[in-house]
Parts: C-alpha cells; structure tokens; sequence
C-alpha cells in the first residue's frame, strides 16, 4: 500500500488529505499520477500542471520508483513575494 497525501490547492480540489493506493508490482510517481486521474476527474485536475512531488519526504521527478509502505506528497509549486 501506498500512502497518498496532499497539501494546499490539491487537497482542496481532491477533498482528501489522505488516500491510500493499493498496487501489485512495481510502480512510479508518474503510473500513479495516471492512476488517481483515471479514477478521479478531480484528482486529474488538482495533478495536471505543476505540481512538487515528495517520496518519504525527498523532493523527487515523476520517475521515482515507489515501493510498498511508501508516503507520497503532492503539493503545488511555492510563490513568495
């Protein structure tokens, strides 16, 4: 199981801080991105863009492998001012 949080606009788009993902073989960030967004029109939305990615909390591109027990974060991009 994969656990799937998320933060700031894209939780407000999912409605879900949390969700958990269940999968058989191996996976990465980017067949789960397609995966929350085949299931979900809103979860499609809150992922298309811009969006940071954290796995175990490290900063990581959509190639990364995920693996059983895994905390993936989604998260939009940072603006200052």
């Amino acid at each position: 199981m994969i656990t799937v949080k998320t933060f700031a606009q894209i939780r407000e788009l999912t409605g879900q801080a949390e969700h958990q993902v269940v999968f058989t073989g191996p996976i990465n960030v980017e067949q789960l991105i397609r995966h929350l967004s085949a299931d979900d029109a809103l979860w499609a939305e809150a992922l298309s863009g811009q969006v940071l990615i954290a796995v175990n909390q490290t900063l990581c591109d959509r190639s990364q492998v995920l693996h059983e027990g895994d905390e993936v974060a989604f998260f939009p991009p940072v603006t200052g001012g």
